[in-house]
């Protein structure tokens, strides 16, 4: 039952973190139209891998840090930092993503899969979140860090991204919806990161 709850907790926190239009969501799609869902199947595939991989690296690092609430509380100020300069970007800096046409990407018919596995690998953004998240969790009480707990959140990550990627696939049209969009994403993802420099900030004050 304890591996469920773990395999569910990573298949939740995945989608949670993927759902919104990125670069590898994009992608895939763009596959899916240009050269076919089997081939964009082997792109998710390759994705959805690496994140294993990436979850696994953050999650032994949150281990560390969990025995290590000093760090902790130097990386929460740091992250902080990172959170709120996000949210000034995704606000006011970054380009209006409506404006923004898909480019056409040139694909390679014959390792679709590594090229899933090296974006998503230089793609960091599952680590930080995953320490986040986890360290939080555990704080609560939510969540161990056993190796049974490790392992089954890290295998549910990449089933959760790989479910996203999936959704995107079969349903997103990049061309047709980059029309119809009405909604600039900076804004949304600007306001995800305030959410969390919030909650962040919050916890900073509850231990000072």
């Amino acid at each position: 039952m304890e591996a469920f709850y773990y395999l569910f907790f990573g298949i939740i926190g995945a989608i949670l973190a993927t759902f919104l239009p990125g670069l590898l969501n994009m992608y895939s799609a763009k596959i899916s139209m240009t050269e076919g869902k089997k081939r964009a199947f082997l792109f998710a595939t390759g994705v959805s891998l690496a994140v294993l991989v990436l979850t696994l690296i953050a999650l032994f690092f949150a281990r560390f840090l969990d025995k290590n609430p000093e760090v902790i509380a130097i990386l929460q100020k740091v992250v902080l930092g990172i959170f709120i300069s996000m949210t000034i970007y995704f606000f006011f800096i970054a380009k209006d993503v409506r404006k923004q046409p898909v480019r056409e990407v040139a694909h390679s018919k014959s390792n679709l899969f590594f090229r899933g596995f090296l974006l998503s690998i230089l793609n960091l953004l599952p680590v930080p979140f995953w320490v986040y998240i986890s360290i939080t969790f555990r704080s609560f009480k939510w969540f161990t860090f056993s190796q049974l707990s490790v392992i089954v959140t890290s295998v549910g990550s990449s089933i959760g991204t790989f479910i996203v990627m999936v959704v995107y696939i079969w349903f997103f049209r990049p061309k047709e919806n980059q029309k119809e969009m009405n909604v600039n994403m900076n804004y949304l993802i600007g306001a995800v990161t305030a959410i969390v420099s919030l909650f962040t900030l919050l916890k900073i004050i509850k231990t000072m």
